[in-house]
């Protein structure tokens, strides 16, 4: 997920971290399923035992054991324009138990810092948009495993937040590395037990110090620990899980490429291959049940469809150019959203699809 800078130049732990905490140090290991609840690994495990599905997938979403046909009605689709006139679109999730959908509305930079203001935008099918959360600095979500709460890629703190959805409280998922701050988290994956992949370019840094020493990086987050998975990519962006759990697909912005990593069952990476080597600048990305990937192009506007084995399936055309993210939703999971657009004149679109999906 990316602005540019060519296209454009757990409860209320984190808003006051007590002293005692670390700077960063996880407060919490994600999923955060009590308010006061700093562990949680138990109740976490609890949760994620009564949402059946494949280990890589949201909980709950993809059924196990299910085959599927082709994912595109044709090889070239187009989406519908559902609202545009936005500011920044980015990071679409579905909340199935509540009928909507967010995305992060990422506004011009601001103050000495040029830090870009992110506003949480709530679009209610079919027309109905509204705010909701007015201040959240956030670019990629996702979901808790148990739904309750996002799961937010935050530039404003230079950080991986959560939000509880039914009151807004902010938490803390990861703040930094081995005590030096990350650039600018850009997008994040959630395991179904828990298990956070972010990464983090360097396009929402602004003017703030750099004490990634130049490296743009993707990092795991497991049991409160932050651990790298690779520092080499050059400006890794969209992230996403196979349904099975045992691929990692980053989308490397500054390489034109996607690159996959093998997971172990305790959520560390092994080899990474080559996916995909040209996308047309990689943004955000989503995974439908069958395992097909699907890709936001920003530089052609399209949405890009691999099988599995990398197989281009088609594509999904939205705005005429920057298209950043894509999510399903729709009360069978077969809508995809995607974000796409101009600067100030950022869209919503949705299409129907044959499969399925994940809701970020």
């Amino acid at each position: 997920m990316v602005l540019h800078p060519a296209a454009t130049a757990l409860a209320s732990l984190v808003l006051a971290l007590p002293a005692a905490v670390p700077v960063g140090t996880a407060a919490s290991s994600v999923p955060l399923v009590r308010a006061g609840d700093v562990n949680g690994h138990s109740s976490a495990e609890q949760a994620v035992g009564t949402l059946a599905g494949p280990p890589g997938a949201p909980p709950g979403v993809c059924p196990s054991g299910t085959s599927y046909g082709p994912p595109l009605p044709a090889t070239s689709v187009v989406a519908a324009k559902i609202r545009s006139g936005f500011s920044f679109l980015e990071g679409p999730v579905w909340l199935a138990d509540r009928g909507f959908l967010l995305v992060s509305d990422m506004g011009a930079a601001t103050g000495s810092e040029r830090v870009q203001p992110s506003t949480i935008r709530r679009f209610t099918p079919p027309a109905t948009f509204d705010t909701f959360l007015a201040i959240a600095g956030s670019n990629g979500l996702a979901l808790t495993p148990d739904g309750q709460q996002l799961v937010a890629a935050t530039h404003d703190q230079r950080s991986v937040s959560t939000y509880r959805i039914d009151d807004l409280t902010r938490g803390v998922v990861a703040t930094n590395y081995q005590g030096r701050a990350f650039n600018s988290p850009n997008d994040v994956a959630v395991r179904s037990d828990g298990v956070v992949y972010f990464t983090d370019p360097n396009f929402q840094r602004g003017n703030r110090p750099d004490q990634m020493s130049g490296r743009t990086s993707v990092f795991r987050v497991s049991g409160g620990q932050v651990s790298l998975v690779d520092e080499t990519l050059r400006q890794p962006n969209g992230i996403a899980l196979s349904p099975d759990g045992t691929t990692l697909y980053v989308g490397a912005y500054g390489e034109n490429k996607i690159y996959k990593y093998a997971v172990q069952p305790d959520g560390s990476t092994g080899a990474r291959s080559v996916f995909v080597s040209y996308v047309g600048g990689p943004d955000g990305a989503t995974i439908d049940c069958a395992g097909n990937v699907y890709w936001a192009s920003g530089a052609d506007g399209l949405v890009h469809v691999y099988s599995p084995a990398g197989n281009q399936l088609g594509t999904i055309r939205a705005g005429s150019s920057g298209t950043t993210n894509v999510a399903f939703g729709g009360s069978d999971r077969r809508t995809l959203y995607v974000t796409s657009g101009p600067t100030n004149d950022s869209g919503l679109y949705s299409v129907r699809l044959n499969v399925p999906g994940y809701p970020y």
